[in-house]
């Protein structure tokens, strides 16, 4: 009770909160970002017309702050019925496309929970202080990813507690990815 009094009294006196303070905006808001190309790898071979639609309306939206390659890699291509096979075989496309100066995000279940700020922020560390050429979020099959890529990837990121199918990860990042660019340039689009 006390601790909610004082954040009051604070705010009342124009003053925010430090816990609040850290959650507005990104550290690199309003300061020149080295717009890195983006490239999303998934798995699948075709998409349902709808995810379709949305993804392509959002990487249109992006593209004034950034290029952005929408690439897939075959699901499960000897059509194994063992999740092994298929996790190391659907591996190899991402670590085939994969370049040795590419800042590497892999999206897991497992991985760290941003916020749309972080997400920012974290575009930001790649374009500022990353040699990378390219930026490549990873998006797995049903069995998620294999050891080399864990290995590989720069950071690891879940956009959700819920699992999401492949598709709606898509659809999920590609929206975070034009609002963690509204939140670098300062747009109205986040708030």
């Amino acid at each position: 009770m006390a601790m909610y009094m004082m954040s009051a009294i604070n705010v009342k006196n124009n003053q925010v909160p430090n816990s609040a303070a850290k959650t507005r905006g990104s550290k690199y808001a309003g300061q020149s970002i080295k717009p890195l190309p983006i490239h999303i790898l998934t798995i699948g071979k075709t998409r349902s017309p709808g995810v379709q639609l949305i993804v392509k309306d959002y990487i249109d939206k992006l593209k004034p702050y950034c290029p952005v390659h929408d690439l897939r890699i075959k699901s499960n291509p000897k059509n194994s019925t063992e999740p092994r096979v298929q996790i190391e075989n659907e591996e190899t496309g991402f670590m085939n496309f994969i370049k040795s100066d590419d800042w590497v995000v892999m999206l897991d279940e497992n991985g760290k929970d941003l916020r749309s700020e972080e997400m920012a922020d974290m575009i930001g560390d790649a374009g500022n202080k990353a040699s990378g050429s390219r930026l490549v979020f990873c998006i797995g099959g049903a069995y998620g990813h294999g050891m080399k890529l864990r290995e590989r990837a720069n950071v690891k990121v879940k956009l959700s507690s819920l699992v999401l199918n492949h598709e709606i990860a898509l659809v999920v990042l590609v929206e975070q990815l034009y609002r963690a660019w509204t939140i670098l340039k300062g747009q109205k689009y986040h708030h």
